[in-house]
């Protein structure tokens, strides 16, 4: 029996203008009224998801989302931190390094703000134009953080062509010192080690005593994968990669065609 729903949203939740359709609020609801938890699982912060919050009313108590890729688990409500992990000056220090030799923009996010050092000469940060953060953006130069300062993730935004080229120049140590991954075409996040939206939604299930079993996960990207190797019933949306869709134990219809909708009435209504 599925008593928890994890939601990506761009690609999946989303249709592609940037909306929940009337089907899937409708599956939701029906899922919400039968018992059953619908968690947003994604890589912006709480702030940036509050529009989707509201329309879809899950502003209960005892409602949750997973931000930051599964390094941030809150309550919608009240914004009460359930389970987080963060990245440290010294490692913000570190990537910011690596950004200088790839010759790329980086940005930093914390819970309030997001930071903008000093960029490549002729290489702006495009996560202004994502406009998915809802955080103001403030200019920082990286020696201005005080030592015990925070952060949730870092962001290397800029075209695809160029980031994918800086990318394969990431040394693999890194890969073993931090979290990196690809969410879209044109961004890739970095964040604490065990970060993962697989182990965001592990942690909401221990605080709410649900087992992976009674999970059901929808995704697209490869930022999803871990969750959908987590949940009990994972679900890959018709518009995802191959790679994705290899790794789900169900493809659902595209984000186009209600493929949200018609997951929760495969596996809850059915």
């Amino acid at each position: 029996m599925i008593k928890l729903i994890a939601l990506d949203l761009d690609g999946t939740l989303l249709n592609p203008d940037k909306k929940i359709s009337a089907a899937n609020k409708q599956a939701i609801h029906r899922a919400r009224e039968a018992g059953v938890k619908i968690v947003l699982c994604t890589g912006r912060p709480l702030m940036g998801i509050k529009a989707y919050v509201d329309e879809l009313d899950l502003l209960q108590a005892e409602d949750y989302s997973i931000t930051y890729n599964g390094g941030l688990v809150q309550k919608n409500k009240t914004s009460e931190i359930i389970s987080q992990k963060v990245l440290n000056y010294g490692q913000i220090v570190e990537l910011y390094d690596l950004s200088k030799e790839l010759n790329i923009p980086m940005n930093m996010l914390d819970l309030e703000f997001v930071y903008e050092p000093e960029y490549p000469q002729g290489r702006e940060s495009l996560y202004k134009s994502l406009q998915s953060s809802s955080l103001p953006f403030v200019e920082k130069k990286i020696e201005d953080f005080q030592a015990q300062h925070a952060f949730n993730k870092v962001v290397f935004c800029i075209a695809p062509a160029v980031l994918d080229e800086a990318i394969a120049k990431i040394p693999a140590d890194f890969y073993s010192k931090y979290s990196m991954m690809k969410s879209r075409p044109l961004l890739f996040e970095v964040m604490h080690p065990e970060v993962d939206k697989g182990n965001g939604i592990a942690a909401l299930c221990d605080h709410l005593g649900i087992t992976a079993d009674e999970v059901m996960a929808c995704g697209d990207e490869e930022n999803d994968l871990a969750m959908l190797d987590f949940a009990g019933v994972s679900v890959a949306m018709g518009n995802a990669p191959d790679k994705i869709k290899k790794r789900a134990s169900f493809v659902t219809k595209t984000n186009g065609e209600d493929g949200v909708a018609h997951a929760i009435e495969t596996f809850v209504f059915t």
